[in-house]
């Protein structure tokens, strides 16, 4: 018999695109482009985790990526999947009534449509444009990339020529200014906390974002395009132009020099580093420090602009408290960052959950299920006024008399999911998957490496009904 042929990815342009450095500039744009649209608007705002998590985030969707892109076909079709089933839980009503939902296949066709648009203005804005046949190559892989999630791929036109003016359509009738824009735009870039491998750099880092954070937005706000900037009406300046042409062709000169250190792969593993003392931490702090002293001058001419940024990314309990329950609360349960607890915030711990240990539909749900049980046990005894909401003073006041079974159910349901083997012990590897957040963890095991389900249970239930904090716990939830 002949020997089977390896797979090879359907996207061979795309992947070899995306490991480009300024594909991280071509992102943001295409956010802020799908932001306008208004079903994808109300599901930013209504799950607005990237703004609190943005590391967190990036983190997953570089798994994300390198699963779409790879060569073997159960593993794009894993993803798909997964990918899949997380969309069609995001649902819900929008700030203006009207329902969302993240699987409207305009919405879907729209996000393919960004990344193509933007790739080829990310190539065209570092003086190395793509031709013709490379622009038709490209987008005939999203368009076979949208296929491949279910949906219709004639949801974007056929022929390129021809998604040009469908794009224009999209930019001068379609999308609106919202509230997501300007959380893009603003709030994310301006408040972003530093990546886990600079966390004890969070002084300088401060420092240096107050000055970055502004030029990032000048920047993605120029590279936009003219029609949408006039429809939104966001201005770009003369220095916002310069900047954007400086950040661009800045990036792909790096991507020429140096293409097998500055691709976002290479620095997606340079912040997975998990521990911050290490050298390459060390050289790094020096760096942000460095950029921290040459951003002082700047501080003293407008010494507000560096305590803004200071005081918008302190969300309030985020260092020691003196109260336990509120530490847990805005450090855990308030995974959305807007004072309260509801059932998003418990929804993005369970899919953060489902997503690290890439569990298949019927473990996933099952995570859902009892994640969904807990949140109804504690609405049940704290949501006295039956707002759907849970504030952070009434979680302090029924903290310590909260009902726990829905709990203990959910500790057993990640215990099997984590416990891949079904040894009935959760190995240190295995453990590692669990609390591997966005680039960092810290392992919290029994003397012997391994936890049995009734160490894993009262260290679970401990953790999550506030009684102490859990340094393994907390990464579960960390800001990275």
């Amino acid at each position: 018999m002949p020997e089977s042929m390896p797979d090879t990815t359907p996207y061979p342009l795309l992947r070899e695109l995306s490991g480009e450095l300024g594909w991280g500039l071509a992102m943001v744009r295409a956010v802020v482009l799908q932001a306008a649209h208004p079903q994808i608007a109300a599901a930013l705002m209504d799950d607005s985790t990237f703004l609190t998590h943005p590391w967190r985030r990036l983190h997953n969707t570089m798994v994300s990526l390198q699963r779409l892109f790879d060569e073997r076909s159960e593993v794009r079709e894993r993803e798909v999947a997964r990918l899949n089933r997380m969309h069609a839980r995001i649902t819900g009503v929008g700030a203006d009534g009207a329902g969302f939902t993240a699987m409207d296949p305009e919405a879907r066709a729209w996000v393919h449509a960004t990344l193509f648009e933007s790739t080829v203005a990310m190539r065209r804005n570092s003086t190395r444009p793509l031709d013709w046949a490379a622009q038709q190559q490209l987008y005939a892989e999203f368009r076979l990339l949208l296929a491949a999630f279910g949906d219709d791929p004639a949801a974007l036109p056929e022929q390129l020529p021809h998604f040009w003016p469908y794009y224009e359509r999209m930019l001068s009738e379609r999308l609106e200014h919202s509230a997501a824009v300007d959380s893009v735009l603003h709030r994310l870039l301006d408040t972003v906390p530093p990546p886990p491998l600079l966390r004890s750099q969070r002084s300088a880092w401060v420092a240096v974002r107050s000055i970055a954070g502004p030029i990032a937005a000048h920047i993605t706000i120029a590279s936009l395009p003219p029609t949408f900037r006039d429809r939104v009406r966001i201005n770009s300046t003369v220095l916002s132009d310069v900047l954007m042409v400086g950040a661009y062709q800045g990036t792909g000169l790096a991507a020429l020099c140096l293409p097998s250190v500055t691709s976002p792969w290479a620095l997606a593993d340079l912040l997975d580093a998990e521990d911050d003392q290490q050298p390459v931490a060390a050289v790094f702090g020096a760096l942000l420090r460095g950029a921290s002293a040459l951003t002082s001058v700047v501080r003293t001419v407008r010494p507000n602009a560096a305590a803004t940024a200071t005081a918008a990314t302190a969300r309030p309990g985020r260092e020691a408290a003196a109260w336990p329950a509120e530490r847990f609360f805005t450090q855990v349960l308030d995974q959305t960052g807007d004072g309260t607890l509801g059932w998003p915030d418990l929804a993005s711990l369970a899919r953060e959950v489902a997503c690290r240990l890439d569990l298949d539909a019927e473990p996933e749900s099952a995570v859902y299920a009892a994640f969904h049980d807990w949140w109804q046990e504690l609405s049940t005894a704290l949501d006295a006024d039956g707002d759907g909401v849970i504030t952070m003073q009434q979680y302090v006041d029924g903290a310590s008399t909260l009902p726990t079974p829905a709990l203990v159910n959910l500790a057993d349901v990640l215990f099997d999911a984590t416990d891949s083997e079904h040894s009935g012990t959760i190995s240190p590897e295995e453990y590692h998957r669990l609390l591997h957040t966005g680039f960092s963890h810290q392992l919290a095991t029994t003397p012997d490496g391994d936890l049995t389900r009734a160490a894993f249970t009262t260290e679970f239930l401990h953790f999550m009904a506030g009684h102490r904090p859990d340094p393994a716990w907390e990464q579960l939830t960390a800001d990275s």
